[in-house]
């Protein structure tokens, strides 16, 4: 994935994203990090999205991910708040939490710092999971700067959601 994603290229993966929502009668929840709210916004810059919109969390903070999304305290301690399983207990719990169809979580290192030789600027974690259905994330690594980490990660979450909604 590239790093130069322009809004365009964003709105058309929301507007895909709210379409298959809407055919299928369905909702979506996000809880985001790294994004800090951007996947919710794109998604809620389409008229009408209240009507397959359920909410979306941004939860920084370890306490904010516990409180919210019910990541145990003890998976952010062992693994820390950039890893599979605390994409995978984000977005289980939004999805438990809020009542919609799908969720998607974001988690990761947007930069410019706080990066680690394990887990530099640029690696984030998504996380997808339909109601009924298993949670399941991948990790990415994202070139450039805390914008295009953050625009990189959008356009991935959209696209696992269109392709979870889709399969």
């Amino acid at each position: 994935m590239t790093s130069d994603i322009g809004d365009l290229e964003l709105e058309q993966r929301a507007h895909a994203v709210a379409q298959a929502l809407l055919a299928r009668g369905q909702s979506i929840v996000t809880a985001e990090s790294c994004t800090g709210g951007w996947v919710a916004k794109v998604l809620t810059d389409i008229p009408g999205s209240s009507a397959w919109f359920e909410c979306g969390v941004v939860a920084y903070s370890y306490e904010a991910k516990e409180a919210l999304l019910g990541v145990h305290p003890q998976t952010l301690e062992r693994s820390g708040a950039v890893s599979q399983e605390t994409a995978i207990e984000m977005v289980s719990g939004a999805l438990a939490r809020y009542g919609a169809s799908v969720a998607v979580a974001v988690t990761g290192v947007a930069g410019p710092s706080g990066g680690t030789p394990d887990k530099p600027v640029g690696t984030v974690w998504i996380g997808w999971k339909r109601r009924g259905g298993y949670a399941h994330a991948q990790v990415f690594h994202f070139a450039g700067d805390r914008e295009a980490v953050r625009r990189q990660t959008v356009a991935a979450a959209l696209d696992g959601v269109s392709r979870i909604l889709t399969s």
